[in-house]
């Protein structure tokens, strides 16, 4: 249960992302939940068509689209009234609902009988997809292709989360220390303004 309400909390601080998103590109409604929706569920749908995890997940738990909803509606007339709100608190909260969504890529992977490999790789897909799909349609480069640490933390905490079961460390450990690990990784990147070194070819 408390996966599932970290999951929840996840859906709609990702949805929350794409409509501030769209408040800034002065979309319609429409374009509002639009966006949000891509952003909160667009990874996770990708994941479960890739595995075959048929119908996905938002079909048969619609308490994901109504998350969706209340959050677009909540956010667009908490933007029309502005309230001074410290400048970490999207980020951290943001980082909380990463961290969450790459464990549970990462174990719905295992449970369709992936090798770690490519739980690692849903996992980040988990994470980030429904971010990259926000940002193309944003026309804006998606973040995981900056030198901000994002999909990097998504990898490690994925790469601790399927170590730690290969190891044979129980179930529920290996998930707490992959989710630990990613938004740990994140929360420092945040508070330390890490990144990767850029890529450019000498003039």
């Amino acid at each position: 249960m408390l996966i599932y309400f970290l999951d929840m909390f996840g859906t709609a601080v990702f949805a929350a992302s794409g409509v501030l998103l769209a408040g800034r590109l002065r979309m319609d409604p429409f374009g509002v939940v639009v966006l949000a929706s891509v952003t909160a569920i667009g990874g996770g749908t990708i994941r479960d068509m890739a595995l075959g995890a048929t119908p996905v997940f938002w079909i048969t738990d619609t308490n994901y689209l109504w998350m969706i909803f209340a959050t677009c509606l909540i956010s667009m007339l908490a933007i029309r009234r502005p309230r001074q709100i410290p400048w970490y608190i999207l980020p951290v909260a943001d980082a909380i609902g990463l961290a969450v969504f790459v464990a549970i890529g990462v174990e719905k992977a295992l449970r369709f009988g992936a090798s770690p490999m490519v739980a690692v790789i849903m996992g980040v897909m988990t994470g980030c997809g429904g971010g990259v799909i926000r940002d193309v349609l944003a026309r804006e480069i998606p973040m995981v292709l900056r030198t901000e640490v994002y999909a990097t933390a998504c990898i490690l905490g994925g790469i601790i989360h399927t170590g730690a079961l290969i190891i044979h460390v129980d179930s529920a450990v290996a998930t707490l220390a992959g989710i630990i690990s990613t938004l740990t990784i994140r929360l420092a990147a945040i508070r330390w303004h890490l990144s990767l070194p850029t890529f450019a070819p000498r003039q």
